[in-house]
């Protein structure tokens, strides 16, 4: 099937749609984040009148006199690194946090969620490819830390997220999606809950992350061009 006039969004669909397929899942297993950092109002509102209702943006500053711009109908995630001196102002902006990558800014958040009477739904990141460039908890600090990030009364931690190395060959990053999985798979055994969210894979690589587990995909450049 020729994909020259689908539009952006609906070939991302498409793609979403049959990585899916090749791991045995279905399509609405697959939550496309639309990366809208950078964009502005009318360019989100474009993606919005196509049927996509879910946008992430990576900073509290450029989100905050946004978000109000636009319509109520849709849903914000943060997917950034979030300074623990914005969770005040984040807390209201964002349904889902994909990025708490410390257990200083959990507990932060905690004891803000606490003073401003909200149970904010986070992923915890975690840091598989051991960049330094990059935030998050090591698979052993985390492994450490897990039994007090999740039993803080506010945060209601409901999977993990990570972002592989920038490469050439998507194929590259299976093995750090695969990782994620298995860490994912192990503490939902250990604690007895279900983390059955994974945020893992952008534009260049999600459909591997897919194949891997991924239910949640972060894609901007592939989206708005």
């Amino acid at each position: 099937m020729s994909t020259q006039n689908h539009s952006p969004l609906q070939q991302i669909l498409d793609r979403i749609a049959a990585a899916a397929q090749r791991s045995g899942r279905k399509a609405s297993d697959i939550e496309l984040v639309a990366v809208s950092k950078y964009q502005p109002a009318q360019k989100i509102r474009a993606i919005m009148e196509e049927g996509l209702t879910l946008f992430g943006e990576s900073r509290v500053q450029e989100a905050a006199p946004k978000i109000p711009l636009l319509p109520a109908k849709l849903h914000w995630h943060f997917i950034g690194h979030l300074q623990s001196n914005k969770t005040r102002k984040a807390l209201p902006l964002f349904e889902l946090f994909h990025s708490i990558d410390s257990l200083d800014l959990a507990l932060a958040m905690d004891r803000i969620a606490g003073e401003m009477g909200r149970f904010p739904r986070v992923l915890l990141e975690v840091n598989v490819s051991g960049e330094a460039s990059k935030h998050g908890f090591s698979p052993t600090a985390l492994k450490a830390s897990l039994d007090q990030l999740l039993r803080l009364p506010r945060l209601q931690v409901e999977g993990f997220m990570t972002m592989a190395p920038l490469t050439k060959d998507p194929e590259t990053t299976r093995p750090y999606f695969a990782q994620l999985r298995e860490l994912r798979d192990e503490a939902a055994r250990d604690f007895g809950i279900p983390l059955s969210s994974l945020s893992m894979g952008m534009s260049h690589d999600f459909e591997i992350a897919i194949e891997e587990g991924a239910t949640l995909v972060r894609i901007g450049s592939a989206l708005f061009g």
